[in-house]
């Protein structure tokens, strides 16, 4: 209910549509402050071709007062910092305005301030109290141009943020992309280098595995069965590479009605077959996907080699520092990631609030 009251007002405050209805507003405004001029007293309308002549000047200064201030005064002096100069114009303007409403008040030829007291106290009184009248109008004209300002701002700064992330979401997953191709064709690489029959069936899967990543991977938002079908692929492709190598994917609850961003789950799965070669052993790589309660929990367990080489930070390889910049992007607040290391395996856990 607020996000729509929001929106209307910025919408009706900055939307050019809507020009022509802000001015019609003001002038509604300025209608119903001036037309006071055709009462004396609450029950008696005055309305002669003089009192007309006098509404129309009194509108007309009014309406002037209000534009000048907020289409010149506001953003040439205030917007700008320039408070005092702008106060001191303020100031004069108003005092201009009221010397003139002063003049118009001569072309009431019917009015009765003729009747009133002309001492000294009662002429201050009435400018004094013009002035306080007058100075409030032109406040509120200042604070809605502010307040329209700081709106104009703030949907700046969310339009900048946007793109900003935007952009950067794009790269990130964009590095994902080449990495993973090239891991792949240096699989690719190793099969044929050893004349294996299986490097054609890998050629193969790599079509289907290209397809997704300049595809699927294009979109915003892909099923969460598509990017596991994807990672069941890349596993097995690893498994014709690798004679000890094993990999397994369980999934529980409503998988297929989970729409998440692509390639979020495949530099866990890449650092896990890259970590875990390891030619005298069997080596494994163990995924769990589990959607309860509009919430997915990911784990990824991967077997450490028996002779571990000396590797630079795992944390610190290109698609963990990628994973986890996009996981702050996209899911801020929203996620939790673990990661637990012993001797034997590498277990990443993710959990994220759909």
């Amino acid at each position: 209910m607020a996000n729509n009251i929001d929106y209307i007002v910025s919408d009706f405050l900055l939307s050019p549509r809507k020009r022509i209805y802000r001015h019609l507003l003001l002038q509604l405004v300025v209608f119903l402050i001036t037309i006071n001029v055709f009462w004396d007293t609450p029950d008696e309308l005055i309305i002669t071709p003089a009192r007309i002549r006098s509404w129309i000047g009194y509108f007309l200064l009014i309406d002037i007062l209000i534009y000048v201030n907020a289409y010149v005064l506001v953003p040439r002096f205030l917007l700008k910092g320039r408070l005092l100069l702008y106060l001191i114009t303020v100031f004069t303007l108003i005092l201009v305005s009221i010397v003139t409403l002063g003049s118009l008040q001569t072309l009431f030829e019917d009015t009765r301030f003729e009747e009133l007291p002309s001492s000294q106290s009662v002429i201050w009184l009435n400018i004094l109290s013009s002035t306080i009248s007058t100075g409030l109008l032109v406040a509120g004209s200042s604070a809605m141009m502010l307040f329209k300002h700081w709106i104009s701002n703030n949907q700046r700064v969310s339009e900048l943020e946007a793109a900003t992330l935007q952009s950067e979401l794009k790269f990130l997953k964009s590095q994902i992309n080449p990495h993973f191709l090239f891991n792949m064709l240096n699989n690719v690489y190793v099969l044929i280098r050893k004349g294996r029959d299986e490097a054609a069936d890998v050629l193969f899967k790599l079509e289907d595995l290209l397809r997704y990543q300049f595809n699927d991977s294009a979109q915003d938002r892909i099923q969460l069965s598509s990017d596991i079908r994807f990672m069941s692929d890349f596993l097995n492709l690893e498994k014709i590479r690798r004679d000890k190598f094993n990999y397994t994917i369980s999934k529980e609850g409503d998988i297929n009605s989970v729409w998440l961003p692509p390639l979020l789950f495949i530099p866990f799965v890449e650092n896990a077959v890259k970590h875990n070669t390891d030619g005298e052993n069997a080596s494994f790589v163990y995924l769990s996907f589990n959607v309860q309660d509009n919430r997915l929990t990911f784990r990824c367990e991967n077997s450490k080699p028996a002779e571990e080489e000396e590797k630079d930070n795992r944390i610190g390889g290109l698609g963990l520092k990628n994973i986890r910049r996009r996981l702050d992007l996209l899911y801020p607040d929203r996620h939790s990631l673990k990661i637990i290391e012993d001797k034997q395996s590498y277990t990443v856990n993710l959990y994220l609030d759909l």
